[in-house]
């Protein structure tokens, strides 16, 4: 994916594996991320992760999807250089099906996380357009956790502050488990997440677990309720400090 606005933003975008169509944003005047000092700013890492599926109100609720990026944006400002945004879509398993979505790393340099976090947020706000127009494909699976193995493989928690922020209805559909109804080869609760290969927990040290939209779109307290103690006890298992989990905000 080649960012033709890079240059503008002041914003390095390094491409994951997996490369998606590009996507038409006008420039951004660059402007400082905030009042706090350059070095004083914190450095993190955040992995924000943007489900498709199909039950997640995000992709077609206009109103939401800015709610959401507007929380996206209120996160990614405060951050001083070497931080590091990673932005990526989810859904099926399936690769092929997945090629319609993003998969970007952002590397801020100084004064331009404002720059990103417009960037981001434009991108998360744009979401039932994306949809609709067809430059990102709904998904009929949920693969929460298939995401999340994939980045334990990439955060180092041990290195900086790192939170992983889900914009994501919470309702794990796969092979693992499906949290929406039962079904043959899935299970109405998650499993124990995986450990590293040392044993330790999977996510061990890292700061936040932040889930944006849990149970929205089921209509049920009953449900988010349900959705937020598996997704709590989850997370707590896998080694984050903190878990929130957000219906409304």
């Amino acid at each position: 994916l080649v960012w033709s606005i890079a240059p503008t933003l002041g914003v390095e975008v390094n491409p994951l594996p997996q490369a998606a169509p590009a996507l038409q944003l006008e420039p951004i005047p660059v402007q400082l991320n905030s009042a706090t000092p350059v070095d004083q700013r914190p450095v993190e890492t955040l992995i924000i992760g943007v489900d498709l599926s199909r039950s997640n109100p995000i992709i077609r609720n206009a109103d939401f999807a800015r709610k959401v990026g507007a929380r996206v944006r209120g996160m990614i400002a405060p951050l001083g250089p070497r931080s590091r945004v990673v932005l990526r879509t989810f859904g099926s398993y399936d690769t092929a099906a997945n090629q319609r979505g993003f998969d970007q790393v952002i590397t801020l340099n100084a004064f331009t996380a404002t720059n990103a976090a417009d960037l981001a947020g434009r991108l998360v706000e744009g979401v039932p357009a994306l949809v609709r127009t067809g430059k990102w494909k709904a998904q009929n699976e949920t693969n929460i956790i298939g995401f999340l193995d994939n980045m334990a493989k990439v955060a180092n928690c041990g290195a900086m502050t790192t939170r992983i922020v889900l914009a994501s209805d919470g309702i794990e559909d796969s092979e693992f488990a499906n949290l929406a109804r039962p079904k043959k080869g899935g299970a109405l609760a998650l499993p124990a997440p995986k450990p590293k290969a040392d044993g330790t927990p999977q996510f061990a040290g890292c700061t936040e677990f932040l889930v944006l939209g849990i149970g929205q779109g089921t209509g049920s307290p009953k449900d988010t309720e349900r959705l937020s103690q598996e997704w709590q006890a989850y997370a707590t298992a896998a080694g984050f400090k903190q878990v929130t989990l957000l219906n409304d905000w």
